[in-house]
């Protein structure tokens, strides 16, 4: 018999205040605001939390530099404002992170050095850091791997950096935390109508049994992401297309490439991107493209062209030029961007938008992972204000997140466990869970465990792309990983070799099809 989930799909056989679609950022930052405002709140998700967009960002907490240039203050000044909730709610998994612009024409350092100062400035007293001017030697000595030849200096400044995925699975043991239903493999497989034509639950099937339970819930909500347009057309197969989704890839090498712990980020490509050269977690993140994608679908892979267009650009501003040859992963997301009258995806905006069916369904699309929380506070309070839900005020801008500390954990990829990283340690002192999965990575057995018992992974995947960030860190590595870290998930499950065998080829193809070059 494998490990019995909790909550139980039973445990949704009941009628709620709010019925939550969806498991990513805006789905879990929902279920944050509903348990503490005091509504009874379940949320189903139909893969893994954070499966799709939610897991594959840059790894930014940030204000917008892209908004700032267009004159979008105040994206700029709601985006800030949540940065510096992010950095007080979750201090163990946000942290302020340098970044240098370098200048290499004339006037670039005046130029830059005003708007981000203005940007700096806008922040407040939630400033991350201080923004001033570099001379050449002082850019160097901030980032060794940068270009010399050229350089007339840079600027300084700071934003935020994340785990993405961590802190969507943090945002979901905050609910439960807080009395919420929420589970990952559960399905929405249809809406229930009243005579009026109302909404008034859902049919939710469990993805590893088969079983289906049917949940009655006074407000639904959509927050399916890049899926918002299939639960719309699933409430009324006529509703119109709301979103555009766009591709974005992200390669990651090793941490030499820029030598020490500030990024670097391009603040104008030809086509109009901000790119990023980002230390994150013993590695360096690359990206993004900014491509039309034909269809939301969860693993959109990426093509040649942009590994090419990510490396031609990053050898720009890197003293030593990197190749093909030392890419260790690929990951790609696709972003859900409100249909706009702009050209392209890249001139979209991310601002976020609240849709309201003719049943009852609340829809809320597009945004960006910095303003989760504030998407979660306006969705509710738009359902308060349609008299959907009685009046009760959000408590989320100073709402401490599970685990959340700030003392400082020896181990970098053990404080993003906040203060549940003792319960890993103890686990430690079993030789065999305290070592790690492969040479190449940063993991250790515990956290498999952990991930199993206390975090509610069901697959190779769950453990390896976001409980661990062992896919996006090393794919390789991560693949060698996968026979042993499955079958202590199946001891720890009360699975079958069958399952490890199963499992292992299942993430054997996902890595070799998305996450890997072609040789």
């Amino acid at each position: 018999m494998a490990l019995e989930r909790t909550p139980a799909l039973s445990a949704f056989d009941a009628e709620v205040d709010l019925l939550i679609i969806g498991g990513g950022a805006t789905g879990l930052g929902i279920a944050v605001d509903a348990a503490t405002r005091g509504y009874t709140t379940a949320l189903a998700e139909a893969g893994d939390f954070a499966q799709a967009t939610s897991s594959r960002a840059t790894k930014l907490v940030h204000g917008g530099v892209r908004y700032l240039a267009s004159g979008e203050i105040h994206l700029v000044r709601e985006a800030l404002h949540e940065r510096a909730v992010m950095v007080r709610n979750a201090p163990h998994l946000v942290r302020p992170l340098p970044f240098v612009l370098p200048a290499y024409e004339a006037g670039q350092r005046v130029f830059y050095g005003i708007g981000l100062t203005i940007y700096d400035l806008l922040s407040g007293k939630a400033t991350l850091g201080p923004t001033h001017s570099l001379r050449p030697a002082a850019a160097i000595e901030a980032i060794p791997g940068l270009n010399p030849r050229g350089l007339r200096g840079g600027i300084l400044f700071h934003d935020g950096q994340f785990n993405d995925a961590r802190l969507a699975l943090t945002l979901a043991r905050t609910a439960l935390d807080h009395g919420a239903l929420v589970r990952n493999y559960t399905r929405c497989m249809r809406l229930i109508h009243g005579d009026s034509g109302r909404l008034t639950g859902a049919v939710l099937r469990d993805e590893e049994t088969g079983n289906e339970v049917t949940v009655r819930a006074k407000v639904i909500i959509n927050a399916t992401g890049i899926f918002t347009d299939d639960l719309r057309q699933m409430d009324q197969p006529d509703a119109s297309k709301l979103l555009s989704v766009s591709r974005g890839t992200h390669i990651v090498v090793r941490a030499e490439v820029l030598g020490g712990d500030h990024a670097i980020i391009v603040p104008k490509t030809s086509d109009g991107r901000v790119i990023f050269l980002i230390p994150w977690q013993g590695r360096v993140v690359i990206g993004t493209t900014d491509l039309p994608a034909p269809a939301s679908v969860m693993e959109p892979g990426h093509t040649a062209e942009e590994i090419d267009y990510l490396l031609e650009l990053s050898n720009r501003y890197l003293a030593y030029p990197i190749d093909r040859s030392d890419i260790l992963s690929v990951f790609s997301g696709l972003r859900p961007l409100v249909t706009g009258k702009a050209a392209t995806t890249a001139g979209l905006s991310r601002e976020h938008h609240i849709d309201l069916a003719p049943s009852g369904l609340i829809s809320i699309a597009g945004g960006k992972w910095t303003t989760y929380r504030r998407m979660a506070e306006d969705t509710l309070d738009f359902a308060v204000g349609h008299g959907m839900l009685p009046a009760r005020s959000s408590v989320t801008a100073k709402l401490p997140l599970h685990g959340a500390t700030d003392a400082v954990v020896a181990d970098p990829y053990l404080r993003e466990y906040g203060t549940d990283a003792a319960m890993i340690e103890a686990l430690t002192s079993d030789p065999s869970l305290g070592a790690k999965i492969d040479p190449a990575l940063p993991y250790t057995f515990a956290q498999v465990t952990y991930a199993v018992h206390e975090e509610m992974a069901r697959t190779l995947e769950d453990v390896l792309s976001r409980r661990t960030r062992a896919l996006l860190l090393d794919a390789r590595a991560a693949l060698r990983a996968a026979p042993q870290v499955a079958a202590v998930m199946a001891a720890e499950m009360n699975q079958s070799r069958e399952w490890v065998e199963a499992q292992v080829s299942s993430f054997t193809k996902l890595v070799q099809a998305d996450y890997l070059l072609e040789e």
